[in-house]
């Protein structure tokens, strides 16, 4: 049997032995190996294959334009955040980088300077002083920086069908001076959908769903690589056991409780909170664009 499993295997990678692609050639070949080899030494049988394959099929008729069940399978399973770790092992002098997310959505609302991205949405104020820098601490001017989070109650915009239009999520540009500032809410954790395949699995492993309150953001500025990641709201909820995986120290940071005058003026009634942070990004010319 052993040897009719490897000369199976040998024939499978061998079918590949003709791609123009060494890279995908590569990749195809790596992924028969491995996938052989679970399937061998766990003795998987026919009907938990075809489970497997239901599941994966579910997984696919459940995705859609503003939901991709496939990214919280690659969340939920820590993938997104290996290849997140290896992305950014090759510029470890930036700020940590994090994984996307299900939730983005390109063309957000271009936003001002001082702008709100709430767009009057319930939660508690949130004034965003945000530096963006190179690995030198140069300021970097004209970065274009998407910013995207969940309401007070968890939820992203795209999951809200009585909203009108998109809120908490903009799109900004850094000053002269590499800064941006914004209002916004303060984020709250939240669990992902887990209503299709993917939370039917974490509900089969007694897992729970939830991620770490945070916001996201996207910065991408000419002549340096895009950093993708997000902030974590410390003391937040489930910091330590983040469904998706995706919390790391560098990324705690404070959003300070205020009360009384806000840095633009405006009249805000209680509490109020304040997020400083300064953003490192690489330039081109610093390692690979990953």
């Amino acid at each position: 049997m052993a040897s009719d499993v490897e000369r199976l295997t040998a024939q499978v990678v061998e079918s590949f032995a003709d791609a123009p692609d060494p890279r995908g050639r590569q990749l195809l070949s790596d992924l028969v190996r491995h996938l052989h080899h679970f399937v061998t030494s766990n003795d998987v049988t026919e009907s938990e294959w075809e489970q497997a394959i239901d599941f994966l099929t579910r997984t696919g008729q459940i995705s859609t334009s503003t939901r991709q069940e496939f990214v919280l399978l690659s969340d939920t399973l820590g993938v997104s955040s290996i290849v997140d770790l290896l992305t950014h092992s090759r510029t470890p002098q930036t700020t940590p980088s994090a994984v996307l997310g299900p939730f983005y959505t390109d063309g957000p609302p271009e936003t001002a300077q001082g702008g709100d991205i709430s767009q009057g949405v319930a939660g508690t104020p949130l004034w965003a002083d945000i530096l963006i820098t190179d690995t030198d601490g140069r300021p970097v001017p004209d970065a274009v920086t998407d910013v995207w989070q969940a309401n007070k109650d968890g939820f992203y915009d795209v999951q809200l069908p009585e909203l009108d239009g998109p809120v908490l999520r903009g799109r900004l540009r850094t000053d002269e001076q590499g800064r941006l500032r914004f209002w916004t809410t303060l984020p709250a954790e939240y669990p992902i959908p887990d209503d299709g395949p993917v939370g039917q699995l974490l509900q089969a492993v007694e897992r729970h769903p939830y991620r770490a309150p945070h916001l996201h953001f996207m910065i991408s500025a000419a002549g340096h690589q895009r950093l993708v990641t997000q902030l974590f709201v410390k003391g937040g909820h489930y910091i330590d056991s983040d469904t998706v995986f995706g919390v790391k120290e560098g990324l705690i940071v404070d959003f300070t409780p205020r009360v009384g005058p806000t840095p633009d003026g405006r009249a805000v009634d209680g509490e109020w909170r304040s997020l400083q942070f300064t953003f490192r990004i690489a330039r081109l010319a610093d390692g690979p664009a990953h």
